[in-house]
C-alpha cells in the first residue's frame, strides 16, 4: 500500500514523497541487497524517480535518475551532507575519510589532499606503479578457472602498497592488511549494527584497529625520509597559507585512500574483463589498440592515446558501477523535483541503476562501448546521466589516478593474454556491499603465442 513520507508545509505547492512503508527498519532491505536493479526499475514504475522506503533500519528517499542526482549531488542550498549518511554506514570503520567530511571542513582537507594528486605526483605514481603491474601480470598463471577478481584484487593491493604506502609487506603482513580492507568494507552493510563477536560489524572493529596500527607504526619514518608515495605525499602536503595534516588526519585519510582505491579499481577492472571476455570481438580491438602502441609500459602522455580502451572501461563502468549508491543526510527541510524532504532523511542516489535507466540509456542492459564514442556520446544527454565518480563538491579526488592505474594494468594484460568465458556464462554478482563476482570471475587464460 501506497503511503507518503511527511506531509509538505501548507502553500509550499511541494508534493510529498510516495513510497511502501513496509515492515519498519526492514523495508526493502533484502529486495535491494539481492536485486538492486530489478528492485529500483519496480520503485521508479510504481512512483517515479523519488519515492522512500525502508532500508537498512532508516527511512530512505531513493532518487532515481541524472537529473534528481544534479539537485542532490550540486547541493546548492547546503541541505545534503556525506558526512552523516556515509558514516552510518562506514563511520566506524573509515572515520574522518574525505568523504565522511562536510562543507568548509571538507573544503580544507580537500585543498590540502589535492597537494597529494598533481601532474607531477601522478607522473610518480605511474613510474612507481610500472615494475610491480609488470611483475604482477607477468606471474599470473594461465589455464582454465583461473580467478580474475582474486589475482586483480591481489595485484591492487599489491599496487597499494608500493603507490600509496611506499612500503615493502611481506605475505603474512599483506594478508593481514588485505583481509582488514575486507572486512571493514563488508561491515558497512551488516544488517546487525552491534559488535557481536564474529558477525560482521565486530570484524569491521576489529579491522580498523588493526589498520591504524599499520599506519602509525610506519608514519614517523614517513615524517622523516619523504618519498613518491601517497602516504609520503599527505605528509608533506602544505596549502600556501603553511596548513597541513595533523599524524591522525593522515591516518584516517589513508585508510580511506587505500579501501577507495584497492576496491573500486578492482571492480572495473573485473567489469571490463567480464565484458571483454563475453565480446571477444571488443577484446581483439583494445589489443591491437596496445599492441598499435608500440609502448611495453604506458607513458602518462599514451593515456589520452587508447580511445577503445577509453570506451570499453566507461562502459563497463556504466554497466557496474563501483561504488552502486551515493547516500545523503539531509541537514535541513528541502526539496528534490519537486517533492517535499524533511531534514533528517537519508537520501539515496542508486548509481548502479541510474546508469541503466532506458529514459537516459539506449539498450541499457547490452555492453556497447560504442555509445561513448565522439560520434554518439550517449553519455552527453545529461552531464549526471554518466557519475561514476560522483559530482560536486564530493567529486572523487582520485579519480584521474583510478582511470591512469586501470589503463596501465589493462595494457600490460592485453599485451600478455587472451581470456574467455564459456558463452553462456553470466556473472553472477554479490551486491550486499561493493558489487563482486560470487564466483570470482573464472576465465579460461591463455598466453598470446597459446592457440585462443
Amino acid at each position: 500500500m501506497t503511503s507518503v513520507l511527511a506531509p509538505p508545509p501548507p502553500g509550499s505547492g511541494l508534493k510529498a514523497v510516495p513510497g511502501v512503508k513496509g515492515v519498519p527498519y526492514i523495508g526493502s532491505t533484502i529486495a535491494v541487497m539481492r536485486d538492486p536493479i530489478g528492485m529500483a526499475r519496480k520503485r521508479y514504475a510504481a512512483h517515479g524517480p523519488v519515492s522512500w522506503g525502508w532500508l537498512l533500519g532508516q527511512r530512505t528517499v531513493t532518487v532515481h535518475g541524472p537529473e534528481a542526482a544534479e539537485v542532490v549531488l550540486v547541493n546548492r542550498d547546503k541541505a545534503f551532507a556525506n558526512g552523516p549518511a556515509w558514516s552510518y554506514f562506514i563511520g566506524p570503520f573509515f572515520n574522518r575519510g574525505i568523504m565522511l567530511l562536510d562543507f568548509e571542513e571538507h573544503l580544507h582537507h580537500r585543498r590540502i589532499m589535492q597537494q597529494a594528486f598533481t601532474r607531477p605526483r601522478l607522473l610518480a605514481y605511474l613510474d612507481a606503479m610500472a615494475p610491480g603491474i609488470v611483475k604482477g601480470v607477468e606471474a599470473w598463471s594461465p589455464g582454465e578457472g583461473f580467478k580474475v577478481y582474486d589475482h586483480v584484487k591481489q595485484l591492487t593491493l599489491d599496487l597499494a602498497a608500493d603507490v600509496f604506502m611506499g612500503v615493502a609487506l611481506g605475505g603474512a603482513e599483506r594478508a593481514r592488511v588485505n583481509g582488514a580492507f575486507i572486512d571493514a568494507v563488508r561491515a558497512g552493510t551488516a544488517y546487525l549494527r552491534f559488535p557481536v563477536p564474529g558477525l560482521r560489524w565486530h570484524r569491521g572493529l576489529r579491522a580498523r584497529r588493526a589498520l591504524e596500527e599499520f599506519f602509525h607504526r610506519h608514519l614517523p619514518a614517513k615524517r622523516r625520509d619523504g618519498g613518491d608515495d601517497l602516504f609520503a605525499a599527505l605528509c608533506a602536503a602544505e596549502t600556501d597559507d603553511g596548513e597541513r595534516f595533523t599524524d591522525e588526519d593522515v591516518v584516517n585519510h589513508m585508510i580511506f585512500a587505500l579501501m577507495a582505491a584497492h576496491d573500486t579499481t578492482t571492480i572495473t577492472l573485473t567489469s571490463m574483463a567480464y565484458h571483454l571476455a563475453k565480446f571477444p570481438e571488443w577484446q581483439e580491438r583494445l589489443r591491437d589498440e596496445s599492441l598499435a602502441l608500440g609502448r611495453a609500459e604506458l607513458g602518462y602522455e599514451d593515456l589520452d592515446a587508447l580511445p577503445a580502451m577509453d570506451m570499453a572501461m566507461r562502459e563497463s563502468m556504466r554497466m557496474i558501477a563501483p561504488v552502486p549508491a551515493l547516500p545523503r543526510k539531509v541537514v535541513k527541510d528541502t526539496s528534490v523535483l519537486g517533492f517535499h524532504i524533511p531534514a533528517g532523511t537519508t537520501v539515496v542516489i542508486p548509481m548502479l541503476s541510474n546508469h541503466r535507466m532506458a529514459d537516459w540509456w539506449p539498450d541499457p542492459d547490452t555492453f556497447d562501448p560504442g555509445r561513448f564514442s565522439l560520434e554518439r556520446r550517449e553519455d552527453k544527454v545529461h552531464k549526471f546521466a554518466w557519475s561514476p565518480f560522483g559530482g560536486g563538491a564530493h567529486k572523487c579526488i582520485g579519480m584521474y589516478f583510478a582511470g591512469m592505474q586501470v589503463k596501465a594494468v589493462l595494457h600490460q594484460i592485453l599485451l600478455r593474454y587472451r581470456w574467455s568465458v564459456p558463452g553462456r556464462y553470466e556473472m553472477p554478482l554479490d551486491t550486499t556491499s561493493l558489487p563482486s563476482p560470487k564466483d570470482g570471475l573464472p576465465v579460461r587464460l591463455a598466453r598470446l603465442e597459446e592457440n585462443p
